[in-house]
């Protein structure tokens, strides 16, 4: 028996936005989830600009890095390569039911609800989709268009969740860390995962 809970796929695309995948990664790790990590190309470039993360395209090292970054245990991070077919992801018989595409780039929707899967990202979506488990995509692009709004209502009609990155206001943040948590603590919200990041509307401390 594994000594973590259900393992949970984190897809990081090449959208802006990579510190609401790294706190939802860090929060996982510590709420003891196993964490199968998925990182696009682009992404790699995000993580750099946005976060100072350089990682390796070595599955190995990246794992060993990501580790390290969120005080994982060994085994808890596993990250595959977008090309990496024998992962658990890429099958409906073995993938997690939750996944979680955190930032999705405008150009990842379009492919998830193409069912394209061109890679590691695309398919381990388009499994969940087909094993009906649970998908959310957190889209960071303003202002969406014509194209962009028809491929989240058609994946919201699947049963996808869609959340973009637009944290609120009420809870009065003091820094950008309250905001990025803001967005973190409501995706953990739908995953049914109780945490304590953020004040709820119309709670007190």
């Amino acid at each position: 028996m594994s000594q973590f809970k259900d393992p949970i796929t984190l897809a990081f695309s090449g959208a802006s936005g990579a510190p609401y995948g790294l706190r939802l990664l860090e929060v996982l790790v510590a709420l003891d989830y196993q964490v199968f990590v998925l990182i696009s190309s682009a992404a790699r470039v995000v993580l750099d600009t946005e976060s100072n993360v350089k990682l390796s395209g070595n599955e190995a090292k990246a794992t060993e890095q990501l580790s390290a970054l969120c005080k994982a245990k060994e085994g808890q991070i596993q990250v595959f390569g977008k090309d990496n077919w024998f992962s658990p992801v890429a099958s409906g018989s073995a993938a997690p039911k939750k996944m979680v595409v955190c930032p999705c780039s405008a150009g990842s929707v379009s492919a998830i609800a193409l069912g394209a899967s061109d890679n590691l990202l695309e398919r381990a979506a388009d499994v969940v989709i087909k094993e009906h488990g649970q998908l959310i995509l957190v889209p960071r692009e303003t202002p969406f268009s014509p194209i962009h709004l028809e491929n989240m209502l058609k994946l919201s009609q699947l049963g996808v969740t869609i959340m973009p990155a637009a944290p609120g206001f009420y809870h009065q943040p003091q820094s950008i860390e309250d905001l990025v948590d803001f967005m973190v603590a409501r995706i953990l919200d739908h995953l049914n995962i109780e945490h304590n990041l953020a004040k709820r509307w119309g709670y007190g401390d």
